[in-house]
């Protein structure tokens, strides 16, 4: 009997409490009505992009090159920017007289780890137009003394795009690419007109950026090429063009 009676009066309270503020909020009438704005305005970022994980793309990293490598280039300037590609360490090796394919080693980070090989493209743009990126071997595999390595074939394989950084990543790409000294590749990473904005990353190996990463890069050498005791280097060229990929 004692909890019915506490409970009326709990009701009965709130009743009494709540029944004039309901009468205040009927009374209240408005008096006026005003509008106001919100802007906010977007330019294309010029400032340099830092190379990201490409197996995190949200994640900033610092990549190594090879030893006896110069350190990576720097980012290429303006919105439309390639931030990184990956230098090729294809070992050493006896010399041999049958055909031999080599492997180059995995993207090496500065904190030890390793990555897929990769090159990263950024569009701060603003403006989802489109790009398309090439790649050139500008010579054969040449000694310090100019002997050349004659037939020396590079070949980027596993080629996947790596699109976690952007809402709308680069949607062209080559799944392997033979190159030929002194001739581009076609599109090895492109974006048509409305993809391709932020970091765009090709990956040689898989997309999520660790599997295959020391055999997806290859060079094939000749069994007959003539092969002297010593160390043979070549160059590769990035070019990055403001024109969409052909879907």
């Amino acid at each position: 009997m004692n909890k019915l009676v506490l409970k009326s009066a709990a009701l009965l309270t709130a009743t009494l409490i709540l029944a004039p503020a309901i009468a205040q909020t009927a009374s209240a009438d408005t008096a006026a009505s005003y509008d106001s704005n919100g802007q906010v305005t977007f330019t294309p970022n010029t400032n340099p992009t830092n190379p990201v994980d490409p197996a995190n793309p949200e994640v900033p990293v610092t990549p190594v090159n090879p030893p006896g490598m110069p350190a990576p280039q720097p980012p290429t300037a303006g919105p439309l920017s390639i931030v990184f590609a990956s230098s090729f360490d294809f070992g050493t090796h006896d010399i041999q007289a049958s055909d031999q394919t080599y492997t180059a080693a995995a993207q090496k980070l500065d904190d030890g780890t390793t990555r897929d090989n990769y090159v990263q493209v950024n569009d701060s743009r603003g403006n989802y137009t489109g790009w398309s990126l090439s790649v050139t071997q500008n010579a054969d595999f040449k000694s310090a003394d100019g002997k050349v390595l004659t037939g020396a074939q590079v070949t980027l394989g596993n080629g996947a795009i790596q699109g976690k950084g952007t809402d709308n990543p680069a949607d062209v790409s080559a799944a392997t690419t033979t190159l030929t000294p002194g001739t581009a590749s076609g599109t090895i990473l492109g974006a048509t007109n409305g993809k391709g904005s932020g970091n765009n990353l090709l990956n040689f190996g898989s997309a999520d950026g660790k599997t295959n990463a020391d055999t997806s890069v290859t060079l094939a050498v000749p069994g007959t090429t003539t092969k002297y005791a010593t160390a043979y280097t070549t160059s590769l060229t990035w070019t990055l063009a403001d024109t969409p990929a052909n879907s």
